[in-house]
């Protein structure tokens, strides 16, 4: 085996959250130079990694060519699909033998035992290692990593994960697919929290009660995670302003929360919850849909607070995007 010098290190796919995860592996790789060479990144669109240019980081022209120089390999696509196809295009690109591939994406676990048996067949270490937190959470460096995969290859890894992308990495198991049933639970409970929040906040706003004061116990009774997930809600970031980019995406927050339910029914399991969120966040999918926005995954809080007959956009929303100003403009125009 390598030692942790040897290590030559790749990166596929720069989403917002890969991006942000491969930015803090180039500044650990800078602040060791005599330890690794820089990081090697292939993206759809190469211009995406440009700020990894900008720290020393190598583009590749082709995804061949990163797997030809690199013996691990991070990957960070959006989907089950992107994924499949991305790792029969890696395992056609040469020899894998000894080679380590960490894999970021959220997929059903069915996925990730097919793709694992297939790189073990090609002699190469599979590490399942889905991450926990948000973009911000991820530029800060502080997601927490779940890994499931040969114990030899995570502990040949652990060092570029533990105070690089994560606060802590939580160690699963030796079967990849249970660190993505962790992380499909995961999404079922925060969007279920999700929900339950966007109901107390609809609550509090019918019935006359300041959000201000209902986070204050959120964020007294219910701890930090539950402050954050409501902070998404009042600050109004379920519905970013005109070409922003969500914090994490409604698309993916339909497509995690659906995996949970899919198990659930192949499993003569019903989850409830899972099902109101994912009928909400189809409504709020229609509605950015029609404004041509971009939604954030809390914004199943927007159709419940279409339900209450308040409005899909709170009134922070509205003040930010300038709504009502523009409403008084016009109001004042028919006055005169």
């Amino acid at each position: 085996m390598e030692s942790l010098e040897q290590l030559r290190v790749g990166w596929i796919g720069l989403g917002s959250m890969g991006l942000a995860m491969a930015t803090n592996i180039q500044k650990h790789i800078q602040q060791h130079p005599d330890a690794y060479p820089p990081l090697k990144y292939w993206n759809r669109t190469l211009s995406r990694g440009k700020p990894l240019e900008e720290l020393g980081a190598t583009a590749c022209a082709t995804v061949a060519d990163l797997v030809q120089t690199c013996n691990v390999i991070f990957i960070s696509v959006s989907d089950d699909t992107a994924l499949i196809t991305l790792a029969a295009i890696i395992q056609s690109s040469g020899p894998l033998s000894q080679k380590v591939i960490i894999d970021t994406t959220t997929v059903h676990p069915s996925t990730t035992t097919t793709i694992s048996t297939s790189f073990a067949q090609k002699n190469a270490s599979y590490i399942s290692a889905p991450v926990f937190g948000a973009t911000p959470v991820a530029i800060a460096g502080q997601l927490l990593v779940a890994v499931a995969g040969p114990p030899q290859a995570i502990t040949r890894v652990t060092p570029l994960l533990k105070g690089v992308l994560a606060r802590r990495v939580l160690h699963v198991g030796d079967e990849a697919s249970q660190a993505m049933l962790l992380k499909t639970t995961s999404n079922f409970i925060t969007a279920g929290l999700m929900t339950l929040l966007s109901e107390a906040h609809v609550l509090a706003e019918s019935s006359g009660l300041p959000s201000s004061t209902l986070e204050s116990l959120i964020e007294e009774n219910f701890g930090a995670y539950a402050l954050g997930v409501s902070r998404r809600l009042t600050s109004g970031s379920y519905l970013p302003a005109v070409g922003q980019a969500p914090a994490s995406g409604l698309e993916l927050g339909i497509k995690d929360v659906g995996h949970g339910v899919a198990i659930a029914r192949e499993r003569g399991v019903e989850l409830k919850i899972g099902e109101m969120y994912l009928e909400a966040a189809e409504g709020a999918r229609g509605y950015a849909e029609e404004r041509g926005r971009r939604a954030d995954s809390s914004a199943v809080y927007g159709v419940l607070r279409q339900r209450a007959r308040l409005g899909f956009e709170s009134e922070v929303v509205r003040r930010r995007d300038g709504v009502e100003e523009e409403g008084k403009e016009l109001e004042d125009a028919l006055r005169k």
